[in-house]
Order: C-alpha cells, then structure tokens, then sequence
C-alpha cells in the first residue's frame, strides 16, 4: 500500500472526476443514450421523449456539457448538443493506463 495518502492528484484524473460523476446519475445516462452518431439534439426534443420537466433536462444537459461529456453550440434562439467523444475516451484510457500499471 502506498502510504502517502495525501499526494496531488494527477493533472489528467482532475477532469475525470467531472465526467465520472456526470455519468454516475442514471437520467444523464439515459440522456445520452438518446444520441444517435453525429446527432445533435437540443432541450426540447430531450424533454420530449424524457419522463422530465424541460428545466430538468436543462440541468442535466448543463452538467454533462460542463464535464465535457457533452459539446453545445447556438443556432439563432436554440442550442444544440452532441456528444464530445474526445474526453470520454481520455477518462477511460487513463483508467485502463492505470489498471495496466498496476495489474
């Protein structure tokens, strides 16, 4: 066991945490299984097919962009989302990197 419990995280496991926890909610989940490959939906048509309130899905979709699990841009009054796939996969190869060192 390594006894230096206190040591820095390391700099690529810092955004990880924000992305692990935005997928640990079962709705942020669902949400992004909505997604087809190079999709881009927006708010309403999440609430749409959703069991939740527009706000809801307005939260949800704040806290998977702000992971960087999710990428936005405006189009006029709307905003559209797709998935970021480029942080996603950094957060799991880091995961796999360390399973490997430390097998």
């Amino acid at each position: 066991m390594r006894k230096n419990y206190s040591r820095a995280i390391p700099e690529p496991w810092r955004a990880m945490s924000k992305i692990f926890t935005a997928l640990g909610d079962e709705h942020r989940q669902r949400i992004l299984l909505l997604f087809e490959p190079g999709e881009r939906l927006n708010v309403g048509q999440i609430a749409e097919v959703s069991t939740l309130a527009r706000s809801t899905v307005s939260h949800h979709l704040k806290v998977l962009h702000e992971s960087g699990v999710l990428a936005s841009g405006k189009v006029g009054k709307e905003v559209w989302f797709w998935l970021d796939r480029g942080p996603l996969e950094d957060a799991l190869i880091n995961v796999l990197d360390y399973l490997k060192e430390n097998a």
